[in-house]
């Protein structure tokens, strides 16, 4: 069962097109990334899925139309935008207690074990925290609601890279006990490739490539050219080129690591290389 499924999902703001076309489809407990440039769509396509906008074309997420059914939506879905929202007067504890009386799938236990990892205290109030404090105050509300669906849109937003590594690892962990589909937004995209089962890169309101992390890892392959060997190399048509201390790096889709082989070093090519070289494709047409 598709826990989302978009079929030319468009979305206009004047005359701005911030959807175009966008075709998408996320098997029950799978874990998204969803990777863009500013401005390519990612919020508004967060937007349409959470039933925060209207929009064209067809979508369904957990088997609902989410602008039509936003409110029964919404006891299925937790969501974690890039900008944490809680009230500035708030104590930590408050927050404790309006989630717990809000939200049936909350646990407040889970919620109180993820803070004990942190130097939030429930005696403080929102105003007093660090900006990534109140990002980890966010986020553990909000992982500690049992929902079908996670929405994170840059979860990680202001906080530092132990922090951040602590989060992704909590978040495979939840994921394995309770298989949950989840769709991750992020800039750090380093940091999600050993997290994410599916990967879609987002460019002017676009779906510009599409696939499960077992396809990046049999398609994709980037070579070091050793001395002498770049003319050869091109002959194999890489889809990008670039240089480091004067080697040359090249990209390559679908070709037989062998061939490869006898020109350079050979190796999987990070998701940051791989969005790099499609967003440069892009550019060059």
């Amino acid at each position: 069962m598709a826990s989302i499924e978009a079929r030319g999902l468009r979305k206009t703001y004047g005359g701005t097109v911030a959807l175009e076309g966008v075709n998408l489809r996320l098997e029950q407990g799978r874990i998204l990334g969803l990777i863009g440039p500013n401005g390519a769509g990612k919020t508004t396509a967060l937007n349409a899925i959470l039933g925060l906008v209207p929009y064209e074309g067809e979508l369904r997420v957990l088997g609902r139309d989410p602008w039509a059914e936003r409110d029964r939506l919404m006891r299925d879905v937790a969501f974690i935008a890039d900008v944490a929202v809680l009230p500035r007067w708030f104590r930590v504890s408050q927050a404790l207690d309006y989630v717990t009386g809000v939200h049936p799938r909350f646990d407040r236990a889970k919620a109180e074990g993820f803070l004990e990892k942190t130097a939030v205290r429930r005696s403080s109030k929102v105003r007093e925290l660090s900006k990534g404090m109140v990002a980890q105050l966010h986020l553990a509300l909000v992982m500690a609601i049992d929902a079908p669906l996670l929405v994170l849109d840059e979860p990680t937003l202001g906080l530092d890279i132990s922090y951040r590594k602590q989060f992704y690892d909590s978040l495979l962990s939840d994921y394995l006990d309770r298989s949950r589909t989840i769709v991750l937004t992020t800039h750090h995209v380093e940091e999600i490739q050993h997290v994410i089962t599916d990967l879609a890169f987002i460019n002017a309101g676009r779906i510009v490539l599409s696939c499960t992390m077992e396809e990046f890892d049999s398609r994709y392959r980037e070579l070091t050219v050793n001395p002498g060997h770049l003319p050869a190399a091109r002959e194999l048509k890489p889809m990008h080129e670039r240089q480091i201390f004067g080697r040359d790096i090249l990209l390559f889709d679908g070709v037989d690591p062998a061939l490869l082989a006898a020109h350079g070093e050979v190796r999987t090519p990070g998701v940051a290389d791989l969005f790099v070289a499609v967003m440069e494709q892009g550019a060059g047409k």
